[in-house]
C-alpha cells in the first residue's frame, strides 16, 4: 500500500516505451519479422508512427526521429518473458542479431541481449526451464520428521534470498502450524540443510510450502528427496479427494510436475 495515495489507489496496468528510429515502417519490419513480435499498428502515410505488440502485453512504440535516434543508439530495454528457452530457440530460427547468448546471470536471472536495427539492445529476461542435471543424494544426506529450530529456519531463508517474505514477530507461529514438517540432514556435520512443510485444514486442502535447500546443497537431489518424502506422507494420510497446492516460479514447474502438479489459475495478495 501506498500512504501517499488516496483509497481506492490507482493501479497502474500497462507502460511502453517510446524509442526515435530512423525508418517506422522499416523497424516494425525488423521487429516482426525478426523478433516475432506479431500485433503491429502505424499513425501516418508514410507512417511517422507506430508500434509493436506481443498479445496486449508487452508493447513499444516507435517515433520517427532520425537525429534522436542516432543518439540514442546503444540504450538498452529489459522484457520479462515467460517460457524464456522457447523465445530464444525463436530468435534463433528467425536469425535474430543475438548479442549475448542465454545465460544464467548471478542474480538468478536468465537473460540473453539482440540489437535491433537502430542499435537498440533489446534484454529478453525470465527463468530458464532448462535444469541442470542434478548429482545422486550424497549419501550422508537424510530425511526425518521434524520442524526446524527458528535459528535454522532463518538461516535457511537468508541461504535462498527469501529473507524479504519472513515475518521473525511470528515465526513461532509459522513453525507451529504446519501438519507436517521434515528437515534433510548432513549427518556429517549434522546441519539442517533443507526443510519442506504441509499446512492442512485435515479435511480437504494440504498446502505444501516452505521447501527450501541451501544454495550450496543445491543441484544434489535434497529437494527430491524432499519432495519424495511429502508425496509418501500424503500419499498415506491425505483425505480422498482433496486438494494440494503449491506456489512455486515457472522454472520450477517440470520439477513439480514429476510428483504429479499441474498449472492451475490462482490469484494471490501480498500484506
Amino acid at each position: 500500500m501506498n500512504p501517499l495515495l488516496p483509497d481506492p489507489q490507482p493501479t497502474l496496468e500497462h507502460a511502453e516505451p517510446v524509442l526515435c528510429v530512423t525508418s517506422v515502417a522499416d523497424t516494425i519490419k525488423y521487429w516482426q519479422h525478426a523478433l516475432g513480435f506479431p500485433n503491429q499498428w502505424v499513425w501516418g502515410d508514410p507512417p511517422t508512427h507506430g508500434g509493436v505488440s506481443w498479445n496486449g502485453v508487452a508493447g513499444i512504440q516507435f517515433s520517427q526521429n532520425a537525429e534522436r535516434a542516432k543518439a540514442s543508439a546503444g540504450n538498452w530495454v529489459w522484457i520479462r518473458v515467460k517460457y524464456i528457452d522457447e523465445l530464444y530457440k525463436l530468435h534463433q530460427r528467425l536469425k535474430a542479431d543475438i548479442d549475448e547468448p542465454l545465460t544464467k546471470r548471478d542474480w538468478g536471472m536468465d537473460e540473453y541481449v539482440i540489437k535491433d536495427n537502430n542499435g537498440y539492445y533489446i534484454v529478453f529476461l525470465g527463468n530458464s526451464a532448462v535444469r541442470e542435471k542434478s548429482c545422486s543424494l550424497p549419501d550422508s544426506v537424510i530425511v526425518v520428521e521434524r520442524k526446524p529450530t527458528n535459528e535454522e529456519f532463518i538461516a535457511l531463508h537468508h541461504s535462498v534470498g527469501w529473507t524479504g517474505s519472513i515475518n521473525l514477530d511470528h515465526l513461532d507461529n509459522h513453525l507451529s502450524a504446519p501438519t507436517f514438517s521434515i528437515v534433510a540432514i548432513d549427518t556429517k556435520t549434522n546441519d539442517m540443510i533443507g526443510c519442506a512443510m504441509v499446512i492442512s485444514d485435515n479435511s480437504s486442502f494440504y498446502y505444501i510450502k516452505d521447501v527450501m535447500v541451501k544454495k550450496e546443497w543445491q543441484k544434489m537431489r535434497v529437494g527430491t528427496a524432499l519432495m519424495t518424502t511429502i508425496s509418501k506422507w500424503l500419499d498415506k494420510n491425505g483425505i480422498k479427494k482433496s486438494l494440494v497446492g503449491l506456489y512455486t516460479g515457472e522454472n520450477l514447474e517440470p520439477f513439480y510436475a514429476q510428483f504429479g502438479f499441474s498449472k492451475a489459475f490462482g490469484m494471490v495478495k501480498r500484506m
